[in-house]
């Protein structure tokens, strides 16, 4: 029988387990996919003591635990080491052709994980209270609660591609964010139809307003999302009496202009001008000034134009709400609430929710990619639209 491989204390050494020269110890074995791998410590219990000037690490005999689990599971011993930074940038590079401001969005995540002692930690390593903790970090660092949601989105999304790989066990950022800090939303709210009424009113008789007042009309009788609103062309299809809606226009400090098709698939559909929405297109043609010689991959003569004759875009009808509900609320005792783009949006949709529109007709005009989206996050019943639907359907 040949003699047992011991240690330099005289301990008997298991299958795979060796002591090199310098007293580390090693173990070897083959990993999930056939490749053979070593693991190294200082100690070959947990009793031992590290040598001085060593770094503290598991026992040998401990890793070796983990390593069976982790092979009798199927968990790839390799691929769990890889860091969140890696992690995430592996989940980037599964889907390359995405739009301009979602790469952005990545780059500006990865960065925030670089920069915090979270992005470093090895995927295995990564419990739900890290999780939490890192979330609350941002907040503290001044990100609004819907940001730090869209980045635990994003990372739920990478921990889940590293179980589907069999790196690791469980998602550490399967939890509710709002358990770990305030969800400060304000809840987004369509105007009332007062609201829109007295909005319109003060705005054709306001000398500096006025000639935006076609706009928010077109806004609030399409429901067109802003970028797709500012990339209209004056290539209108009055005839049909639709717009045509199949790209957005949208602006960017490193890039400048640019064109991208709509957020969705759906994104893609024609929409009816109502009568309203018909003139105002008519007097915004007529009034248009003079449009700078300006294109953007093959789009030109853009509808909506600055006083340079460039384009507008969402910024510049975001600056524009702003100071016409900040007027308005100087001069008159019933107050409007602030009011974005997408509250326009967010009006058209409600206000034609409850008017009582089929559900799949109202998902097509706002283009959205499921119905879920359509009834829940735009569609707010009042009372009063109840009480009427309840009323029609006994009649």
């Amino acid at each position: 029988m040949s003699e047992k491989r011991r240690d330099n204390k005289g301990r008997i050494l298991r299958t795979g387990e060796s002591q090199r020269k310098d007293g580390r110890y090693a173990y070897k074995y083959i990993d999930a996919f056939g490749k053979q791998q070593f693991v190294y410590s200082w100690k070959l219990v947990a009793t031992d003591k590290t040598p001085a000037g060593k770094r503290e690490l598991p026992a040998l005999r401990d890793k070796i635990k983990e390593i069976s689990r982790d092979l009798e599971d199927g968990i790839d011993t390799i691929g769990k080491k890889m860091t969140v930074c890696q992690l995430y940038a592996k989940q980037n590079g599964l889907r390359k052709n995405v739009k301009h401001g979602t790469k952005k969005g990545r780059d500006y995540l990865m960065g925030l994980l670089q920069d915090d002692p979270f992005g470093m930690k090895s995927i295995d390593a990564v419990k739900q209270s890290d999780a939490k903790e890192w979330a609350i970090r941002m907040s503290e660092k001044g990100f609004a609660f819907q940001t730090i949601s869209n980045f635990k989105r994003s990372l739920k999304a990478a921990f889940y591609t590293a179980i589907e790989d069999d790196c690791i066990r469980k998602n550490p950022f399967n939890f509710a964010l709002d358990t770990v800090i305030e969800d400060d939303r304000e809840r987004k709210a369509a105007l009332t139809p007062k609201q829109e009424e007295n909005l319109l009113a003060f705005m054709g008789q306001d000398a500096v307003y006025k000639k935006y007042r076609d706009e928010v009309i077109i806004l609030l009788g399409t429901g067109l999302r802003i970028s797709e609103f500012c990339g209209l062309t004056t290539a209108l299809d009055f005839k049909n009496r639709q717009i045509n809606v199949d790209h957005q226009l949208l602006r960017d400090a490193d890039i400048g202009y640019y064109i991208e098709t709509p957020k969705t698939k759906n994104g893609i559909r024609q929409i009816p001008m109502n009568e309203e929405v018909y003139q105002a297109l008519k007097r915004v043609l007529k009034n248009r000034g003079n449009a700078a010689p300006f294109s953007v991959e093959g789009y030109k003569n853009f509808l909506f134009l600055k006083n340079d004759g460039m384009p507008k875009v969402s910024a510049n009808y975001d600056s524009m709400l702003k100071g016409l509900v900040k007027k308005y609320n100087k001069q008159n005792k019933e107050q409007l609430p602030n009011i974005t783009p997408h509250i326009l949006r967010h009006t058209f949709c409600t206000r034609l929710a409850n008017a009582g529109m089929n559900p799949k007709a109202l998902q097509y005009i706002m283009g959205h990619a499921n119905i879920t989206m359509t009834l829940n996050y735009y569609a707010h019943a009042t009372y009063d639209s109840a009480k009427a639907e309840m009323e029609r359907l006994a009649a």
